[in-house]
């Protein structure tokens, strides 16, 4: 499992003129799951995200989690998980990405559901886009702070 997150002020996914998932502050999630993916993966990757050290202490290090951060004044604070099929791409060879390792559909929203079932067990806060759907997703991104998680089977 590869993840793209980004330490954001604000996030929301749009699908077809709806708000499907929004955060006032924390973490987008863009989840790329591959073939072989384990729930071994996703539970690692959740417990990883929510613990994360990329929010800034009172001394301006990066030193708390979302975990850290309580709703407080900043309003919704939490997670916000979208699916996203080509963050397991390769692109490695030739102009066109291959998604050859990316997991298959059927299997893919299952695991998805998984995914984001594991991070709310981490986590108090944790919205969502819709597996398959044409999102538009807009973010403020905090810093900028922007990481590739991969699960240990990935590496």
């Amino acid at each position: 499992m590869r993840c793209i997150i980004q330490r954001v002020l604000q996030a929301s996914v749009v699908v077809d003129d709806r708000t499907t998932g929004s955060i006032d502050r924390g973490i987008l999630v863009l989840a790329g799951l591959a073939s072989g993916d384990t729930p071994r993966d996703w539970e690692w990757m959740a417990e990883k995200i929510a613990n994360l050290r990329i929010f800034p202490d009172d001394d301006g290090k990066m030193n708390r989690s979302v975990l850290e951060l309580g709703a407080g004044a900043d309003g919704k604070v939490g997670i916000l998980g979208v699916p996203n099929f080509t963050v397991a791409g390769d692109t490695r060879k030739g102009r066109r990405p291959s998604f050859d390792t990316a997991m298959h559909p059927d299997q893919a929203t299952e695991a998805f559901d998984a995914f984001v079932a594991a991070l709310r067990t981490h986590a108090p806060i944790v919205e969502t886009g819709i597996f398959g759907a044409d999102m538009q997703v807009h973010l403020v991104n905090d810093g900028p702070v922007t990481l590739v998680l991969e699960s240990p089977a990935r590496q």
